[in-house]
């Protein structure tokens, strides 16, 4: 029996400044909306998105104002995780995207995220359900660390494994990237396995973030999509033209012209899904 709805949850527009809604911030919640066949996308802002991909996808929403999270908002950010403040709209995102689930059940997805293929009913009968990601390494040793990555969590309503992450998380929350977000699920997974179910990184994680995983997601090109339910794109690592420590791509590059004239593995499944003329018509 199916527990978990088919409804969307996406976050947007946590940051100071507020950039044009990107096309692959389109192309996320179109593949979404056309591969799953949503009842219902919940958008979640703070600021209000705008753009012509943003025309183009907001009548599919159901849009939904956000405050910031006030623990966030007034955190430190201490000299060991001062970098990860220019990173605080994520921090906030952790917070709100299990908030909602609690409340509404369903998938959160980051909008980086493409789909590739349908949720198939199995996920939507367990509990909770998140993806295992690489191991990370923490602390000045540098030890590697099992890792649950929360860019796609799949929850029934009221879930009481998203209830006591939620409740844990504000007292592990220390600024950094990862403590609070993917550590720690993977410590309350091993606390209670019963309550949440962990799919193997190739279903919602198939390419990492690493130099090497984000290469063949952005340049090179796997068509080996077999049990491929979405890709994520870590675009944080690359999005920016000035960093360049994991790749040379960044985010002015993915125009529409380079997904429909150069085969990758990102270019090939979002295809698919560009916006057609008659879209333009509609708004």
């Amino acid at each position: 029996m199916k527990i978990i709805p088919n409804q969307f949850h996406f976050i947007f527009g946590l940051g100071e400044e507020v950039e044009p809604f990107h096309l692959v911030h389109y192309l996320c919640i179109e593949s979404c909306r056309r591969i799953n066949k949503p009842d219902k996308i919940y958008f979640y802002y703070h600021k209000m998105p705008q753009g012509r991909y943003w025309e183009l996808i907001k009548k599919h929403l159901t849009l939904e104002h956000v405050d910031l999270v006030p623990l966030v908002s007034k955190f430190p950010y201490w000299l060991r995780n001062r970098g990860c403040k220019k990173y605080i709209y994520a921090h906030h995102s952790d917070f709100i995207r299990l908030e909602k689930l609690i409340q509404r059940g369903g998938i959160y997805a980051d909008i980086d995220t493409i789909f590739v293929n349908k949720f198939p009913d199995s996920l939507l009968s367990m509990p909770f359900v998140l993806g295992k990601e690489n191991d990370i390494r923490t602390g000045r040793l540098g030890l590697k660390r099992p890792s649950l990555c929360n860019a796609l969590i799949m929850s029934q309503e009221n879930s009481e494994f998203a209830k006591m992450w939620l409740d844990a998380m504000e007292k592990e929350f220390d600024g950094s990237w990862s403590k609070h977000s993917t550590l720690l699920p993977y410590r309350l997974s091993k606390m209670y396995p019963d309550l949440v179910h962990i799919e193997p990184s190739r279903t919602f994680y198939k390419h990492m973030w690493t130099v090497e995983g984000i290469r063949t997601l952005l340049e090179e090109c796997d068509r080996d999509l077999e049990g491929v339910i979405s890709m994520h794109l870590w675009s944080h690592l690359w999005w920016s033209e000035k960093r360049k420590d994991f790749s040379p791509f960044h985010g002015g590059l993915l125009t529409e012209d380079y997904i429909k004239n150069v085969d990758t593995t990102y270019n090939i499944i979002s295809r698919a899904f560009l916006p057609q003329k008659e879209d333009e018509h509609d708004w």
